[in-house]
């Protein structure tokens, strides 16, 4: 954890009766796409010599990380599943080419312990797994490729609006499995960043334990607010009892309108719950599926 964001935790105290947790890739920038296919997947490609069938390595990468229900899921698990889908594909087995397993990353994903690249490295060395140490170099190099390439995105539009008003009203964090350090750089570089609590990355854990964290014993549940673009997202607000607001794949400048134009107000005012909150959330359902559409044109 940076020194900013452990500033900015040990004086996080509420200042309001309500609280807002917001996801930042995909739901507060246009940053999601850009980082998949520009930062990860091409990296995915390189570092595993996919090079022959890199249209189906990007055709299920995206799948997993962007246009399914598990948009927004961790690096390691969404590695996993990428693979998984590629060997299941019969032009990829025609093709000749066998797709790792991974078991050690397996083992990793499935230890219970905070994934990101600090608890990596802990485990590749305690391991000695040469496959850990491996993924470990292909996720540093994501990160550099997210460092040099995405800079300076604006938010989506009336998201600074939002954020304006949420701040007379509420305390806020971020709510995010993106890596601190570029969630920082991103929120400072925008101007935003003095309307948020403290920033939560994946190094301080899954996004339900960012907002109990921020929440226990302090807010109402009926109080408590997530944004998000992601499954994971309306998973995490429902473990801690509290409401969601989606924004859409896709429908993203259209979302934050109508979440500054009235659902928030909803929220405030105790109306969000029930019958808006439902039809928000099926709108957004609908938007993701679970299975791919290669299987589905079949």
């Amino acid at each position: 954890m940076s020194e900013y964001t452990k500033e900015r935790l040990a004086a996080f105290n509420p200042k309001h009766d309500s609280f807002v947790g917001i996801d930042s890739d995909g739901c507060v920038f246009p940053t999601m796409e850009i980082k998949q296919k520009q930062c990860f997947h091409s990296e995915i490609i390189k570092r595993w010599k996919l090079e022959e069938i890199g249209t189906y390595v990007r055709e299920c990468a995206e799948f997993a990380n962007l246009y399914s229900k598990w948009r927004g899921v961790n690096r390691f698990p969404a590695l996993l599943m990428t693979f998984d889908l590629l060997r299941d594909r019969p032009e990829v087995r025609a093709a000749g080419h066998k797709i790792p397993d991974l078991p050690a990353l397996r083992k990793y994903v499935a230890s219970g312990v905070t994934l990101s690249n600090a608890t990596l490295k802990a485990a590749a060395e305690e391991s000695g797994e040469a496959e850990l140490g491996y993924i470990l170099e292909w996720s540093n190099a994501v990160n550099a490729n997210v460092a040099r390439i995405v800079k300076k995105l604006p938010p989506f539009r009336w998201v600074a609006e939002s954020l304006e008003k949420m701040a007379r009203h509420s305390d806020m964090i971020v709510v995010s499995q993106t890596p601190e350090e570029a969630l920082v750089r991103e929120w400072q570089q925008s101007g935003m960043d003095h309307y948020i609590g403290f920033i939560a990355g994946q190094e301080m854990g899954t996004k339900t334990e960012h907002i109990a964290m921020a929440t226990k014993g302090r807010y109402l549940p009926q109080r408590i607010l997530m944004i998000g673009d992601a499954p994971g997202d309306l998973k995490a607000a429902r473990a801690n009892g509290a409401f969601f607001y989606p924004i859409n794949p896709g429908r993203e400048e259209e979302s934050w309108r109508t979440f500054q134009a009235e659902a928030y107000d909803r929220f405030l005012n105790g109306t969000y719950a029930g019958d808006y909150e439902h039809k928000l959330v099926e709108v957004f359902d609908r938007l993701l599926p679970s299975t791919p559409p290669w299987k589905m044109n079949k």
